[in-house]
């Protein structure tokens, strides 16, 4: 399959065919980028919106709670003092640089994990519009227009980056409006861009290395994972240790910005010198490949021919690499929080703090309360999973490869069902997996192994509303497919309820719109189980509605 190229005039001269040189090819080679960005906007209209107010709202409602919270420079000393000192906390979310300053405590957990959310945006949206439309063939249509060789890949980035600086500007004034230093504001949100910008140069690498959507967006995920643990060894590491490793990620390079903690503007030149260099390397590598095609050869298959005997076991071929690598985070993880949940009666250093927790029951329910927000905020990321995994019914409707299948003798109600096995199952095993990590972990550094059971039943609790997000996802797709990624807007409707409806005093309907609302905070409070049975109720009427409807539509593309 040839590459994408412009189509000059056979009638021009030869002067104007040629472009004139070296240099006008190239120019030519851009021909199409603008168009290419007008059409990455509209598709993704509700998309980035979305992600955007999701993170800055994240971010300003982080920042109003942290300073209630940390209103004197004792608390803040004390509550620093004992991140610095806790290992497993600084190798999750990084150091705090300056101990009195308001921001650096109170911003500390949101810079690092708000950047990974950020760098899987940049990912999703440069993959989105590069690979992703070579695969399903419509890059190709594309190419019959007067669309430049390096057009796909330039408005991809396009709009990666103008999302990266939108974001950065909005969060800085966001964080601000809330009453955070101006400057330290705008450091930390020029941070988050910068890192974003960085896995947009990272995306467009991998999206050139693979052959398909799915193997690049992994690789680049790798990417995060790996240049995620560097930052964390680096940061970790005593004075005579390898503290350089944290100069070795882009991550790092976020947080070496230190907001509110002397703000190192020119780290930005690091980010995106980085940048630069990997996005020069990705038009390098457009060159060297053909449209479709990834540097890396697909693998061939056997020999002879693989049998699946069902259509649960294609379905399990297809997400099984995925479904394992999420497993093995969710275990990691798990013993970190594990580890960590033993260490937090270490931020009560106040008299009147320990006098309140004492009341509540003493650093045991401190402990408690940790395990039980903890679970729920990895029941939001296990709701990631599951969408993703539900949304593989599309992608593989999209891609016209549903339709020889269901030409057989496979039902409608098989083919989607066996998607759906992995979908609402790989969640329960990802939370197991957590829970069991995290139980052993705490059981251990506590020296207290009857712990295990309630951190896991804490994990397990999850589950019912990681279900209800999965159902809405197949009520989209069976009832309006082209809205089948409503699922995201309703996990981050739920995440914004959640974060914020507490600080915004929102009245207890709007509150209980969220399905994680009525999750017990089980080991901190007691098990109410008719809230979990309703939620596997909804869940299941929306899987149901959702399969009828199914069944009654046509397969589209």
């Amino acid at each position: 399959m040839s590459a994408v190229v412009s189509r000059p005039d056979p009638g021009a001269a030869p002067a104007a065919r040629d472009g004139g040189g070296r240099g006008a090819a190239v120019t030519g080679g851009f021909a199409g980028t603008g168009a290419l960005v007008r059409l990455a906007l509209r598709r993704d209209r509700i998309m980035l919106p979305a992600w955007i107010a999701g993170v800055v709202v994240l971010a300003a409602g982080s920042a109003a709670a942290a300073a209630d919270l940390y209103s004197t420079v004792e608390s803040r000393v004390a509550s620093a003092t004992a991140a610095n000192n806790t290992t497993a906390l600084v190798a999750l979310y990084g150091r705090v640089y300056d101990p009195t300053s308001a921001g650096g405590i109170s911003m500390v957990k949101t810079g690092g994990l708000g950047a990974v959310l950020i760098a899987l945006l940049s990912i999703v949206v440069v993959v989105r519009h590069t690979r992703a439309e070579e695969e399903t063939g419509r890059l190709e249509l594309v190419g019959a227009t007067v669309v430049g060789r390096y057009a796909p890949l330039s408005a991809a980035l396009v709009v990666a980056v103008g999302t990266n600086v939108v974001l950065a500007l909005l969060t800085a004034v966001s964080v601000a409006g809330v009453g955070m230093p101006t400057a330290g504001s705008f450091a930390f949100g020029l941070a988050w861009g910068g890192v974003g910008i960085a896995f947009a140069g990272i995306a467009a690498i991998t999206a050139q290395v693979s052959s398909t959507a799915r193997g690049a967006t992994s690789l680049a995920s790798i990417v995060l994972g790996v240049v995620y643990v560097l930052r964390a060894v680096g940061d970790t590491a005593g004075p005579d240790g390898p503290t350089w490793m944290s100069w070795l990620s882009p991550i790092g390079w976020g947080q070496q910005f230190r907001p509110y903690s002397g703000d190192r503007w020119w780290v930005l030149l690091v980010l995106l010198g980085f940048a630069a260099v990997v996005v020069q390397g990705a038009y390098a590598l457009v060159e060297r490949r053909d449209l479709g095609a990834g540097l890396v050869a697909d693998r061939l298959g056997p020999a002879g021919s693989t049998r699946l005997g069902s259509p649960l076991a294609l379905a399990w071929r297809l997400h099984r690499g995925s479904l394992l690598g999420w497993t093995a985070a969710f275990a990691g993880v798990g013993l970190v929080l594990g580890n960590i949940a033993d260490n937090v009666s270490g931020f009560v250093d106040s008299p009147s703090a320990r006098e309140m927790v004492a009341k509540l029951g003493g650093t045991d329910a401190l402990t408690d309360a940790f395990i039980s927000a903890e679970m729920g905020i990895m029941g939001l990321v296990a709701s990631v999973y599951g969408i993703q995994a539900a949304l593989r019914l599309r992608t593989e409707e999209t891609g016209q490869r549903a339709e020889p299948l269901l030409a057989g003798a496979v039902s409608r109600t098989g083919w989607a069902g066996s998607h759906l096995v992995i979908a609402f199952g790989g969640p329960v095993l990802l939370i197991t997996a957590m829970g069991v990590g995290a139980g052993l972990s705490h059981g251990s550094s506590s020296g207290d192994m009857g712990r295990f059971g309630p951190v896991l039943v804490s994990a397990l609790l999850q589950v019912p509303a990681v279900w209800v997000v999965g159902g809405i996802v197949v009520l989209a797709f069976g009832a309006a497919p082209r809205l089948a990624a409503a699922g995201w807007v309703a996990l981050l409707l739920f995440l914004l309820l959640g974060q914020l409806g507490p600080l915004l005093e929102l009245d207890q309907w709007a509150m209980n719109l969220s399905p994680y609302t009525h999750v017990p905070k089980f080991p901190a409070g007691d098990v109410d189980p008719v809230p979990l049975v309703w939620l596997v109720l909804v869940a299941a009427a929306l899987v149901a509605a959702g399969l009828a409807a199914f069944r009654r539509r046509d397969v589209t593309t």
